[in-house]
């Protein structure tokens, strides 16, 4: 068995599950699980609705909900009646929200789980239409979570015991359709793994049946050397470890969601990344010890709209606890950091979230002097060859000798360097480095 998860891209319309159809058709051999997320833009829809209808903009709501009902039925030919029936349910938790005036996580959940029930049942009913043989499962009944709801967690034990009895037995003899991002609580309330979490469904499906290989089908052909969106023109990395992998999604490779690759690294199941619109290109393999390359890195990822938050203290010299008391803060407002460089008195820290920065500021500010800079960007150079290279910091800096570095961190893992630079030289930066360290590129881990 393999598991294909298809992105929102790929199912945005009823050409492009056409298109999705031909590729599964093409391994039908190999008994695929498939793993949807809703189509195109759907979520971001939902949540737009549930926003009006909670701001009092009921009229709104209802306009926005019958444009998206309309679309899925335009492009789900012969599901008028499911359509219909899930949009009635949905039209009854909008009403709902504009009484209340409250949009709750469990309410989030409910609506937005609505795009993956939805995108599973119209694929499903395309492959049957394309002449497969063709199960349609509901993920909420197989994946079991916790009560975090937005954010939920999986509970593997019992989401393994339900995959392993249920799906197999389907996937023997048909094409097993699920939605990703979708689950349930132990007492059957719906919940979601948070955005991106179709990929996630996909590595937890896969974990949960040992399949031979999850691949997670977009619209790019695989892992790239550099974003596309900075540095258009990269090369496709052929083969990546699971580290490197975790360490490009969490700096913001967005091919790949960052938990996608724990339940697979613990099962030790290849994942691939491959373009639904190139079903020709072999993509980029994961795994868990690739080949040696010559190459001192494997891809450089950006994250944008970073804070950086320096904190002085000379109160605080050779005293005990600094960091303690500065992760404490941090910790109380929920708010996760990114990177982190030190001194005795001094500490440099990253966070993409905001939302609680002045209290945050406000606090430290009784123990410590703070300064904040907006508008900043890290760049992450990753590959299992940099702790063993004694050349990638002088060469980075050496091609960064024009662009001004306002922080560097070296992972503990040593798969990471890690650089803050101003947003505005961003590009500039990774252009240098591409340069420097793909120019002369291996062809065995590069094309």
């Amino acid at each position: 068995m393999i598991v294909m998860k298809f992105g929102g891209t790929s199912v945005e319309s009823a050409e492009a599950i056409r298109r999705v159809a031909a590729i599964v058709r093409a391994r039908l051999d190999r008994h695929p699980v498939v793993v949807v997320s809703a189509m195109g833009k759907t979520t971001n829809k939902l949540l737009a609705i549930a926003a009006a209808a909670v701001a009092g903009e009921l009229d709104r709501a209802l306009t926005l909900l019958g444009e998206l009902r309309e679309f899925h039925l335009k492009e789900a030919p012969g599901l008028g009646g499911p359509v219909t029936e899930h949009f009635a349910e949905l039209e009854a938790l909008v009403r709902g929200l504009a009484v209340m005036g409250e949009l709750t996580p469990r309410a989030t959940d409910a609506i937005s789980a609505l795009g993956e029930r939805l995108s599973s049942l119209v694929v499903a009913e395309q492959f049957r239409q394309e002449g497969m043989d063709t199960a349609h499962v509901d993920s909420r009944s197989v994946v079991v979570t916790d009560r975090r709801h937005t954010q939920a967690a999986p509970l593997f034990g019992q989401t393994n015991e339900r995959l392993s009895k249920t799906i197999p037995p389907l996937a023997a003899k048909q094409v097993v359709v699920m939605g990703g991002f979708i689950a349930s609580t132990e007492d059957g309330v719906t919940s979601t793994l948070g955005r991106g979490g179709s990929d996630y469904t996909a590595s937890i499906v896969g974990a949960g049946i040992g399949a031979e290989e999850i691949q997670i089908w977009t619209d790019v052909d695989g892992i790239l050397t550099a974003d596309p969106t900075i540095l258009p023109g990269g090369h496709r990395v052929k083969v990546c470890s699971f580290a490197e992998a975790a360490e490009l999604a969490y700096f913001g490779a967005k091919v790949l969601h960052p938990a996608t690759v724990l339940p697979a690294i613990e099962k030790n199941i290849p994942v691939r990344i491959l373009n639904s619109r190139r079903a020709d290109s072999p993509g980029t393999l994961i795994v868990r010890s690739p080949p040696a390359s010559t190459s001192p890195i494997r891809s450089i990822a950006c994250k944008k709209n970073i804070t950086l938050v320096n904190i002085v203290s000379t109160r605080m010299l050779m005293a005990h606890g600094f960091l303690r008391r500065i992760f404490e803060v941090f910790d109380r407002f929920e708010t996760p950091v990114d990177m982190l460089a030190t001194s005795e008195v001094s500490v440099s820290l990253t966070i993409d979230n905001t939302s609680a920065l002045d209290a945050i500021c406000a606090e430290l500010a009784t123990f410590a002097d703070v300064t904040v800079q907006d508008a900043q960007s890290i760049v992450c150079m990753v590959g299992e060859n940099i702790g063993a290279s004694g050349t990638v910091v002088a060469l980075a800096f050496a091609a960064l000798k024009d662009v001004k570095v306002r922080m560097v961190s070296q992972g503990a893992s040593q798969l990471n360097l890690s650089l803050v630079v101003d947003a505005s030289d961003l590009t500039r930066a990774v252009e240098s480095l591409h340069r420097e360290f793909f120019t002369n590129f291996d062809p065995e881990a590069f094309e």
